[in-house]
C-alpha cells in the first residue's frame, strides 16, 4: 500500500511539474488563456486528490488532509475570528468625521460583495482589492488610512467577508481588454518564477508541496486559497489579510517581499481569484 501511495504522490508531483513547465513556456498575451488554466489547475487537483470535492477546497489544507481536519474542526466550534467580526462590524458602522460611512463608498453599502474581490478597474488601468478599496473610502471622506496586513483594516475585511459567506467568486477578465490580461499574466508568472536564497516559487509550495510536509507545517492547495481570507493564524495570534501572508511567505522562502497592496501582489490576487472562480467566500477562516 505505501508503495502504490508513494507512487501516486510521484504521478501527481510529475503532473504538477508539468503544469508549472507549461505555465512558464513562453506564455504571451496573444497566447495565455486564463480559463484554460483555471481548468488545469482543477484537474490537477481532481487528479491528485480525487476523494476530495472541489468545493470543498475553500477549506484549504483541510479539504485534503483528514488529520488537520478534524482538529479544524473542533477549532471552529468556538472560531477565534468570532470577536474580530464583531469588532469588524461595529468599525464598518461607525461613521467618519463627515457623518459618512463604508456603507456608502461600496456598492449595495458594502454588504454581500467580497465575492466581486479583485477586480480589473478600466479607468484606473489596474486591479483593485477590497482593502486597497477600504482605505480609498477612508482618505475620500477625510480619514488616515489603516496600516496594511492586520488590525483595523483585516477587521472590516473580515466583516465584510462574512457577509458575503456562500458567494461565489466570478472574478471577469474583460474581453479584449489587454492590459486587464497583462495583469493576469503578470500575476501568474509571480506565481511560478522561484525566488529568494531558497529558490521557492509559490507553486512549489502550494502547487507541487501541497499536502507535504514542509517543517511541521503541511503546505495548503493553491486552489481556493484566497477563499477563506482574511484568516486568522495560530503562528500570528491574531487576523491577518491575504497580503500579510503574501510578505509572510516571501520572508520564508528568504527573498526580499513586496509591499502589501503593490502592483505586482495585487496581480497575484487576481490571477489566484480567478483560478478560485465557481467557489465560494468562506472568510474569514482560521489556520495554524
Amino acid at each position: 500500500m505505501r508503495i502504490i501511495k508513494n507512487l501516486t504522490i510521484g504521478m501527481s508531483l510529475i503532473m504538477g511539474s508539468q503544469l508549472v513547465a507549461a505555465a512558464g513556456s513562453g506564455t504571451t498575451l496573444d497566447t495565455v488563456n486564463p480559463e484554460a488554466d483555471r481548468m488545469a489547475l482543477r484537474s490537477y487537483y481532481q487528479s491528485r486528490f480525487p476523494d476530495s470535492e472541489l468545493s470543498d477546497y475553500v477549506n484549504g489544507i483541510y479539504a485534503v488532509d483528514a488529520d488537520s481536519r478534524s482538529q479544524w474542526e473542533e477549532l471552529e466550534e468556538f472560531p477565534p475570528y468570532e470577536f474580530d467580526v464583531e469588532e469588524g462590524e461595529r468599525l464598518f458602522n461607525t461613521p467618519f468625521a463627515n457623518g459618512k460611512g463604508y456603507a456608502d463608498c461600496f456598492e449595495n453599502g458594502g454588504i454581500g460583495i467580497r465575492q466581486n474581490f479583485p477586480y480589473w478597474n478600466k479607468e484606473q488601468g489596474t486591479v483593485k482589492t477590497l482593502e486597497q478599496e477600504i482605505n480609498e473610502c477612508r482618505e475620500n471622506n477625510g480619514e488616515a488610512p489603516l496600516k496594511w496586513g492586520k488590525g483595523a483594516i483585516a477587521k472590516v475585511s473580515a466583516y465584510m467577508a462574512w457577509t458575503s459567506r456562500g458567494k461565489v467568486f466570478d472574478i471577469k477578465i474583460p474581453e479584449g481588454d489587454k492590459e486587464a490580461l497583462a495583469a493576469y499574466l503578470d500575476g501568474k508568472e509571480f506565481f511560478y518564477t522561484k525566488r529568494g536564497q531558497l529558490n521557492l516559487s509559490c507553486s512549489n509550495c502550494h502547487l507541487q508541496g501541497s499536502n507535504i510536509r514542509i517543517r511541521a507545517d503541511l503546505a495548503g492547495p493553491a486552489l481556493g486559497h484566497p477563499s477563506h481570507f482574511p484568516v486568522f493564524r495560530s503562528k500570528w495570534g491574531e487576523l491577518g489579510t491575504l497580503h500579510r501572508r503574501y510578505k509572510g511567505c516571501h520572508q520564508d522562502s528568504r527573498s526580499k517581499p513586496l509591499d502589501m497592496q503593490s502592483t505586482t501582489f495585487r496581480n497575484l490576487e487576481f490571477f489566484q481569484t480567478y483560478m478560485s472562480n465557481g467557489l465560494v467566500v468562506n472568510g474569514p477562516g482560521s489556520r495554524k
